[in-house]
């Protein structure tokens, strides 16, 4: 966000802390990179999990948590390689980590082909490391995946959305990796702000009005 806007919220909310929850391990790919990197979340067993970056998280959390079938919103960082990164080093734009929502799903009232619908809608797919006024790699459009059949529904669901736009589509598909939660003020943050940052009046209401969700 603009560096204004993100100040502001130093001001209204509590000192950050890392995240330390943790979810049961559903691949061995990702229980052992938790093991190997202490902050980050394995994906749980049980429902499904898919990541995604698309611009602000503060955005993309407000947005999918209202989507039937989501169970739990989270947001954080992941495509880096450093362990337990900041805010701060994130939006240096050098870490290589994206700002993400990690959405766990049950796939039995939603799937990935739905949740990817909202999210070619909810942002500019065809913006390189830009989202608005947010500007730097930390806020590209990605996907990434858990799964071989995540892969190939995040390709074909590409494809069909391709057709939608202009200007070709620069949203990566990648694996997952190790994710790492944001600091604790940065959690449901519209929520809780949306009445006392101009930011989330201006920016992020749009979104949910375009898409039909509560403000």
């Amino acid at each position: 966000m603009q560096e204004a806007v993100r100040n502001y919220l130093k001001d209204v909310s509590s000192t950050p802390t890392s995240g330390t929850q943790s979810l049961a391990a559903s691949t061995n790919r990702s229980a052992l990179a938790a093991a190997s990197n202490p902050g980050a979340i394995p994906s749980p067993a049980g429902p499904e999990v898919v990541t995604l970056g698309a611009g602000c998280f503060w955005c993309s959390q407000a947005v999918f948590e209202q989507i039937p079938g989501v169970v739990s919103v989270t947001a954080g960082y992941m495509g880096g390689t450093a362990p337990n990164p900041t805010y701060e080093q994130v939006s240096t734009g050098a870490t290589g980590y994206a700002e993400v929502s990690r959405i766990v799903y049950d796939p039995t009232r939603t799937d990935l082909g739905k949740l990817l619908a909202v999210f070619w809608k909810m942002h500019d797919p065809t913006s390189l490391n830009r989202q608005g006024a947010d500007v730097g790699p930390q806020y590209r459009s990605v996907i990434f995946y858990q799964t071989e059949a995540q892969r190939e529904a995040a390709e074909r669901s590409k494809a069909a959305a391709a057709r939608q736009f202009a200007m070709p589509i620069v949203t990566e598909i990648t694996p997952a990796g190790p994710f790492y939660p944001a600091e604790n003020y940065h959690q449901e943050y519209y929520r809780l702000n949306k009445n006392r940052n101009p930011y989330c009046r201006a920016v992020i209401a749009p979104k949910l009005e375009k898409l039909g969700l509560q403000e």
